[in-house]
């Protein structure tokens, strides 16, 4: 093995509970926590901002710069842009679809492989996303695949926005998951898929708690066979 502490690697789709349960897992195993879906929502912010288009910017020498310069940073729970505070803005539905319009474009993906990496090649991460089993990390020592019924990603979502005074109809949530799938598992470059060697964890039925109580033994059982070594 070559990380002395493990990277701890969950994929699946959005509304899965994925950034829930790594920050969970982080906390109990005293792991940093990487959400690279906002990473991605970071960018969609940031070229937003500049005024570039995704249907547009492959061929922008705007957005190659843009990438090259912008700076995201995690402290705790929060993300900053260029030094500003966006954890409010990131789960934004419209920045969502934004987001995955951008990572479909190579240069985006080759951009964030590279950052990604580099904040989990000393192991002690718990990363969620969409392709760390499968691209950023293949290597990670544990590998979990987290899904559940797109109805009841739906919900959840919608509760989520709700609650945040988003005025978006359950039925637009539903709609923009249905198309995010689509899109997401559809792309050339990266799809959403389960690595081969992935742990399944179908989230539909149970609750936040459950899902980390199934991960945390997962974790633990190969803490203790020593094919993932130590906690912090």
């Amino acid at each position: 093995m070559k990380r002395e502490r493990p990277v701890i690697a969950i994929d699946g789709p959005v509304g899965a509970g994925k950034s829930t349960i790594a920050r969970e897992l982080a906390r109990e195993f005293g792991f940093v926590y990487l959400n690279t879906g906002a990473m991605y929502r970071a960018v969609g912010i940031a070229a937003r901002r500049a005024g570039l288009k995704p249907e547009e910017a492959a061929n922008d020498d705007r957005l190659k710069e843009l990438l090259a310069r912008v700076r995201i940073e995690f402290n705790g729970e929060r993300i900053t842009l260029d030094g500003t505070d966006i954890s409010d803005q990131v789960s934004a539905p419209e920045v969502s679809d934004l987001a995955s319009k951008f990572s479909a474009l190579r240069i985006v993906r080759e951009r964030m492989r590279e950052l990604q990496r580099a904040a989990g090649e000393k192991g002690g991460v718990v990363m969620e996303g969409r392709d760390i089993g499968t691209v950023i990390f293949p290597d990670a020592e544990i590998k979990f695949f987290l899904e559940a019924d797109v109805e009841v990603r739906a919900e959840r979502r919608f509760k989520e926005l709700s609650a945040k005074g988003d005025s978006i109809t359950h039925e637009e949530v539903l709609r923009q998951l249905i198309e995010r799938d689509r899109r997401d598992r559809a792309r050339e470059l990266a799809p959403l898929k389960r690595a081969d060697d992935a742990i399944v964890i179908d989230s539909t039925k149970l609750t936040i708690a459950q899902v980390v109580a199934v991960m945390k033994k997962h974790i633990e059982q190969r803490i203790n066979s020593g094919k993932a070594l130590k906690r912090a």
